[in-house]
């Protein structure tokens, strides 16, 4: 049985999703200690917890330590149960997260899997479904593998009540790794203010602001059309197209924040991944960790990506991925803005 130490890097709820994919796939028996050890609230919290009980129904895996508040896991997996699931998180956490937590092992399955999946589609602090169905999806079939992601309510945080559905054709013949070194041209940009049961007069500060500091076109600014009965949210969300990679940014409106301060918060980041020559930005980065690692770890060849940051979440994410699988993450600064993650199998 691996062991797991919850609390080192960035000791957050990654760890417990990246160990969770991978048991899934290897078929290695993981026990996670001091999960979320570094969070003001330490434990399985509601969106943790709807992470287990998903990889538990699709691997028919045994598993103790599954309650709300449990700083110890232990998760036995069986064999893998593709088709039909539904899972709802009962609160406005991330269920991009279950997918993300279940994905990964599904791909590699024998047969396709139907999953509905009910929660927040747009929280902080986790992908939201744009990102996941324009930035990662796209980059994921380039791998071999197809998923058709629909996004049937939105749900902003606190009040949830969000659904998604995905349909996932597993990989067949293996996945095929590739290198995703630049970005290419830019082929489009656009801003989005994604606004329920929030005035519209939010929404066009924002893009306003968005539109002054980066010199982009009315074209490029807008007011998607959501059920006001979906809020309150606000999303604020940037999209860069580019010829091999396509880069979206959110920030979130809240309480006593500002429309100024939200589309401040998206310029830093935005004009921080402009700055770069890099292909993916720092959430990218971390997402293309697992199916990069298993691609060169299936097929025996090495493969790298660019980026413009290496976080804390990343470094953290490589580690628990070479605790299962025999390839080596290689972390190479190749300028102020640029690093190139290179997986290559273990001798």
């Amino acid at each position: 049985m691996i062991v797991i130490d919850g609390s080192t890097g960035e000791g957050g709820g990654q760890i417990l999703r990246t160990s969770l994919s991978l048991s899934m796939i290897t078929g290695q028996p993981v026990r996670i200690e001091r999960i979320r050890a570094k969070r003001p609230k330490p434990g399985l919290m509601r969106q943790h917890l709807a992470c287990v009980l998903a990889a538990q129904a699709v691997s028919g895996a045994q598993v103790s330590g599954a309650e709300l508040g449990s700083q110890a896991l232990v998760f036995e997996p069986g064999a893998l149960r593709p088709g039909d699931h539904s899972f709802a998180i009962g609160s406005a956490g991330s269920c991009l997260l279950v997918l993300q937590t279940v994905l990964p092992a599904l791909m590699l399955a024998s047969a396709p899997s139907r999953l509905t999946l009910s929660g927040g589609t747009h929280n902080p602090l986790a992908p939201n479904f744009h990102f996941i169905e324009r930035a990662f999806l796209p980059l994921l079939a380039r791998l071999g593998v197809k998923v058709e992601a629909t996004l049937r309510r939105h749900g902003f945080y606190p009040a949830g009540g969000g659904e998604i559905r995905a349909v996932i054709t597993p990989v067949v013949g293996g996945l095929r790794p590739f290198d995703l070194l630049e970005r290419g041209a830019v082929s489009d940009s656009f801003a989005e203010s994604l606004v329920a049961a929030v005035p519209r007069r939010v929404a066009e500060r924002e893009l306003s602001l968005l539109q002054a500091a980066l010199g982009w076109s009315g074209e490029q600014l807008r007011v998607p059309v959501v059920r006001q009965n979906e809020g309150p949210g606000n999303a604020l969300m940037a999209t860069l197209e580019h010829e091999q990679v396509t880069e979206v940014f959110t920030a979130f409106g809240e309480k006593s924040v500002s429309s100024e301060q939200v589309a401040m918060r998206l310029l830093r980041e935005v004009q921080a991944y402009q700055a770069s020559t890099a292909a993916a930005g720092p959430h990218l980065a971390d997402q293309l960790a697992l199916p990069w690692a298993l691609a060169v770890h299936q097929t025996g060849q090495a493969a790298a990506y660019t980026c413009s940051e290496v976080t804390e979440h990343l470094r953290t994410n490589l580690d628990v991925i070479q605790r299962f699988l025999p390839v080596n993450a290689g972390l190479v600064q190749e300028a102020a803005s640029r690093w190139c993650v290179r997986f290559v199998p273990s001798l």
